[in-house]
């Protein structure tokens, strides 16, 4: 084994113990927190904005294959699958995932 495969190597069980030592806090500390403080909403919160700005963010300045596809295109594809979304009184996402899904494939094989 070279120097490089040992440090790569090395580097990977430290990231995997990391992981684990984390996660197993994480577990062990579940049990004490409160989910309605105002530190846990804060959080989650934080979490929606940055899903909202990211994907924002991935239909108005998108990369790679997605910046072919014209704004208007993946704005009207965001629309629909957000009114279906809201059509339901549940809410459901897997049909609203599965309208944009099926809009962008269809898109892609009219061009």
């Amino acid at each position: 084994m070279t120097k490089m495969e040992i440090g790569l190597w090395s580097a990977l069980i430290a990231a995997c113990v990391g992981t684990y030592i984390c996660r197993a806090i994480g577990v062990k500390l579940a049990g004490h927190i409160n989910q309605e403080s105002e530190i846990f909403r804060w959080l989650s919160a934080v979490t929606y904005a940055m899903v909202a700005a990211l994907t924002i963010r991935l239909i108005a300045m998108p990369t790679g294959l997605l910046a072919t596809v014209p704004l208007l295109v993946r704005l009207s594809i965001c629309a629909l699958s957000v009114a279906v979304m809201v059509s339901s009184p549940k809410k459901r996402l897997v049909p609203a995932l599965l309208t944009g899904t099926a809009l962008m494939l269809m898109y892609s094989i009219s061009i």
